[in-house]
């Protein structure tokens, strides 16, 4: 009998499912999974093991974390443990490590059997199997070091969120790994984004090399696949239709499908495709859906709120008014400035009819050849009383904000709005991209197909983190996109105030 036998016959005999629908019950292992495990632990027993590395790329919500868990008890105090030796789980956060140890820890705790041989210490992360003394320990790049270790088995989650082609925390850990004859390495991934990351490197070796030491599993869509192939679906999800939901699957597959934004992440997290993570954001069809004029009665009547991105001085300024009517849908008027001198090369620059659009009244022109934030303040000021428009909010970037605030305050204008600083990181922008993005698909917006405002938004670029959020990278626009900054800053403050509560779902509209 072979030790992935064993294994297995462990997992699917002594090893809970942790939460969900089956808790409690003994884990039924998929068979991509018994492949793995049987390729990893290849070796009769009492023989060497000739993998020292196995990699199981997949996409998400395949049940990596829990075959991480299990594999770990099994380690501990299953057929493949040995006596006094240390095996770790590592993560690139501190959550994702936890996650790890929890779900082991419901293990232990769902079984009696398991209880009895393990000591679980939460406060340290750690699990001791007592019928051998072996000890385990969660790990993670930000927190825990992994210096003074000396692990038997090293199992990594997520290491595709690692950027660029090494990693100081996994390095520390595999290197730690000398003192024994058979070391075990295990990565369970999602794919990486680019071909020069961590991950990537050690797929792209295993495949060329084919090196006996190594078990390579990727399951991924083909290249260029439908978003809407369901043959593809199950190519990098294989425990599509048990535990990895199909109309979940189809869900945000179909709004990936509908957004340029989405498309790239989900070809990344759900088909396990090598994409990169950035892409243009908006959707052509979803905004042209939009483009209904503006009710200039509706902030004459109820007051606006001003989304303000200020440029340097010799591109563009933008504050864009917004104001959600009693049916939800936010309504956008932008003022957008530029230097008159040396218009026509910026023009040239930027691949947009700035001239024509300053004489069509889209565009403000000021004199001279940088923007004059006195000029704007006044010009904003008098138009805006002119139109009786009452400002109740200012949202806006820091940038150069205190220069602007003085133009403001030595012209009067503005008395009664409160400032509202907005970074443009991801912790402030994510939330405000979703908003937009929802206001977006739910038709939600009147942006009265305003060419400045469509000049942005054809040419906006998403770029996201490992966990998802989204913020729009000005360096990877092609053209200025200063009226959607102040647009998606402006339509979250008018969304998110009280009178809208419970009326505008974004976790609903936007996974």
């Amino acid at each position: 009998m072979k030790v992935g036998d064993e294994v297995i016959e462990f997992i699917e005999g002594l090893c809970p499912v942790p939460e969900g629908r089956l808790i409690g019950q003994m884990m039924k292992l998929e068979p991509f999974q018994k492949k793995f495990i049987k390729a990893v632990y290849s070796n009769k027993k009492g023989q060497p093991r000739k993998v020292r590395r196995a990699i199981l790329a997949i996409a998400r919500k395949n049940g990596k974390t829990a075959l991480i868990a299990a594999l770990l008890i099994c380690h501990l105090v299953g057929p493949t443990a040995r006596r006094n030796t240390q095996i770790i789980s590592g993560a690139m956060s501190r959550d994702q490590a936890g996650l790890v140890f929890k779900l082991a820890q419901k293990m232990i705790n769902l079984s009696p059997i398991l209880t009895a041989e393990c000591r679980v210490t939460p406060s340290q992360k750690t699990i001791v199997g007592l019928s051998m003394n072996v000890e385990y320990k969660a790990l993670s790049a930000d927190g825990s070091t992994a210096h003074g270790l000396s692990p038997v088995l090293a199992i990594m989650d997520e290491v595709g969120q690692i950027r660029g082609p090494t990693s100081d925390f996994v390095e520390a850990i595999l290197t730690s790994q000398g003192a024994h004859d058979d070391p075990l390495q295990i990565f369970i991934s999602t794919q990486a984004s680019s071909d020069a990351d961590f991950l990537s490197v050690m797929i792209d070796d295993a495949e060329r090399t084919q090196d006996e030491t190594v078990v390579m599993h990727r399951y991924s869509a083909d290249e260029g696949a439908d978003l809407m192939d369901k043959k593809q679906w199950k190519k990098a999800n294989p425990a599509m239709g048990s535990f990895r939901s199909e109309e979940d699957l189809k869900g945000q597959l179909e709004q990936a499908a509908r957004l340029p934004s989405m498309e790239a992440s989900a070809r990344n997290l759900l088909l396990n495709q090598r994409i990169s993570l950035t892409g243009i954001w908006l959707a052509p069809s979803p905004w042209k859906q939009c483009s209904d004029a503006p009710d200039m009665q509706l902030f004459k009547d109820t007051g606006a709120v001003i989304g303000l991105d200020l440029s340097a001085r010799i591109d563009l300024t933008a504050a864009v008014l917004a104001q959600t009517d009693h049916e939800g849908v936010t309504h956008l008027f932008p003022y957008v400035f530029t230097p008159l001198d040396g218009v026509e090369e910026r023009s040239k620059r930027d691949r947009a009819p700035y001239a024509d659009w300053i004489r069509d009244g889209y565009m403000i022109g000021v004199s001279g050849s940088s923007i004059d934030y006195d000029f704007v303040a006044e010009y904003l000021r008098n138009d805006l009383e002119d139109k009786e428009i009452d400002i109740t909010g200012i949202c806006f970037d820091r940038w150069r904000i205190d220069l602007f605030r003085k133009a403001c305050d030595e012209c009067g204008a503005f008395p009664y709005a409160e400032w509202i600083p907005v970074g443009q990181g991801y912790k402030d922008m994510s939330p405000r991209c979703e908003a937009f993005e929802a206001a977006l698909l739910s038709k939600r917006m009147r942006t009265g197909a305003h060419p400045l405002l469509n000049l942005a938004a054809a040419n906006a670029v998403a770029i996201r983190d490992p966990a998802g959020n989204i913020k729009i990278d000005k360096a990877k626009a092609s053209q200025r996109i200063d009226p959607l900054i102040a647009a998606i800053m402006a339509l979250y403050e008018v969304t998110e105030s009280d009178k809208m509560e419970g009326e505008f779902d974004v976790a609903g509209l936007v996974g």
